[in-house]
């Protein structure tokens, strides 16, 4: 019954914590902060860190990295914000499969945060981009056509 009883208390407490973490957006939060935010000029940087074909649609103002699980999307990533002020908001979001296994927003993070940035935040996406961001019908616009390169 103690083991029990502390088993109980120990994931509460990981729960609160994990609800709490500042690190962490939900998708219903960032949808009314870029709402609130169209007029003015203080928006968060938004980058995608997932495969180009999930680009297709993407969140209004987002910048394509790439997979942060690869080398060359990291470098890509510290390239892009290597003239970003370390204490603006930075909005990091996948979507390519469940939240707890996204290999891409993790490392994307981790690598802003060493870059000594403040505001760093991850979009919590817990099934997938399509399902919990366009489906709710959240601001999303299309891509350049087909034949156009993804910058």
């Amino acid at each position: 019954m103690r083991t029990r009883i502390s088993a109980l208390l120990c994931l509460g407490i990981v729960g609160a914590t994990m609800a709490a973490d500042p690190a962490v957006i939900e998708p219903k939060e960032l949808a009314a902060e870029l709402a609130q935010l169209k007029a003015k000029d203080s928006k968060p940087v938004l980058f995608f860190v997932g495969f180009a074909v999930m680009f297709r649609r993407h969140i209004p103002g987002s910048t394509f990295i790439g997979p942060t699980s690869r080398a060359e999307s990291l470098n890509a990533l510290k390239a892009a914000v290597a003239r970003l002020p370390r204490d603006g908001e930075v909005i990091i979001y996948c979507g390519c499969c469940p939240w707890d296994m996204c290999p891409n927003v993790k490392p994307a993070v981790e690598l802003l945060k060493q870059m000594g940035f403040q505001r760093v935040k991850a979009l919590m996406i817990p099934t997938n981009f399509a399902r919990d961001w366009i489906d709710q019908g959240y601001p999303a616009e299309q891509a350049p056509s087909p034949g156009s390169r993804i910058p």
